[in-house]
């Protein structure tokens, strides 16, 4: 899971950014609105931790237009501003939630589950496609028949999901980037098959059928020898 975090205070952004890393979360910092915005409409986000009062654009207009380009990332407020009337502000212009500095990391972590299970969704415990099963708690991937597993690498792991959330569609190198290690990343193609030759093998060593296919010039796409995907 991925956030993004927009925050001019540079040291509370850090400790921000350590305390989700410690978590587990990717995160993306940025110090002022403009750059934020940039980040943001990418689409690449589970959540958008948002400050109000940034240099080059603030955060209510940063909420604003992101919610008119049609980005529904849940936005999570962070201000020292704490009048009635600035929290129906920002709640108005599409904020999720708001929360008021100081704050507890308690606090911060509990509404970050919140906003991250969004409305009318399953929290999925396990993803399955043609005769695999994954788990998301464990990174344990299986043959659904088969005894055992293998564990994924972070990485590995957060490929996979990206196949197995749209079998369907043929993924991009450019998208697992975005997705995997970030907007600004530096990381090349080759890293992208390099992780793919990973994933193909631990397939392989669980006996599945499932197969991440090549599709010259344009990416990549899992797919299965079986007669049905259920």
């Amino acid at each position: 899971m991925r956030i993004l975090i927009i925050e001019d205070e540079v040291n509370l952004a850090n400790a921000i950014g350590e305390i989700l890393t410690g978590e587990k979360y990717m995160v993306d910092i940025v110090n002022d609105g403009q750059d934020g915005y940039d980040y943001a409409i990418s689409g690449i986000y589970d959540l958008i931790i948002l400050d109000i009062m940034l240099p080059k654009k603030d955060g209510y207009s940063v909420c604003s237009q992101l919610r008119r380009d049609k980005i529904s990332t849940p936005i999570l407020m962070l201000t020292a501003k704490d009048s009635i009337s600035d929290k129906v502000k920002g709640l108005d212009l599409g904020a999720d939630d708001y929360m008021t500095k100081p704050f507890s990391t308690e606090e911060l972590l509990a509404r970050i589950r919140t906003l991250t299970r969004r409305k009318g969704e399953v929290v999925l415990e396990e993803m399955s496609y043609g005769d695999i099963s994954f788990s998301l708690s464990t990174a344990l991937l299986k043959q659904r028949n088969g005894e055992g597993g293998v564990h994924l690498s972070f990485k590995e792991a957060e490929i996979l999901k990206l196949f197995l959330s749209a079998p369907e569609i043929i993924i991009s190198k450019e998208t697992i980037i975005t997705k995997v290690w970030g907007y600004d990343s530096e990381v090349q193609d080759n890293n992208v098959e390099a992780y793919i030759s990973f994933l193909r093998k631990k397939l392989g060593f669980v006996g599945s059928e499932a197969s991440i296919v090549s599709h010259k010039k344009i990416g990549y796409k899992i797919e299965y020898k079986g007669e049905k995907n259920d």
